[in-house]
């Protein structure tokens, strides 16, 4: 997920979600170190201050943590992860839902939908 922040947001919420979403897809897997806050600044191209503030928010959530001399590395605790890719599922179905709806589909027709879509996607593979 490249860094594309939009304004109306605080950003160090959406580098939070950015470092959250590579968590969760495994490109920063369970228990490896994650990058100082200066490289993922510059990487970013925001100040080192407002990555920090992000890093800091998911560590008082538990998703990352610090050693002190070694630097902040992803949780090993595997459940978090499965909760927080529950969550993140959640919110876009939700909002696939709210989508569908409002372009006139009934609830009962939103899975057959998916499941068509789904069975497609499988016959291209």
């Amino acid at each position: 997920m490249a860094w594309i922040l939009e304004s109306g947001r605080p950003i160090y919420q959406q580098l939070a979600e950015i470092v959250r979403h590579r968590i969760m897809t495994g490109e920063y897997p369970q228990g490896s170190r994650i990058p100082a806050v200066r490289d993922l600044a510059v990487e970013a191209g925001v100040n080192p201050n407002t990555m920090q503030k992000a890093l800091n928010a998911l560590e008082e959530s538990g998703i990352v943590y610090s050693q002190r001399t070694a630097g902040r590395f992803v949780t090993e605790d595997e459940n978090l992860i499965e909760q927080l890719k529950y969550q993140s599922s959640r919110k876009q179905i939700q909002l696939f839902i709210k989508q569908m709806q409002s372009m006139g589909y009934r609830a009962e027709e939103i899975p057959l939908l998916v499941e068509r879509a789904v069975k497609e996607n499988i016959q291209e593979e």
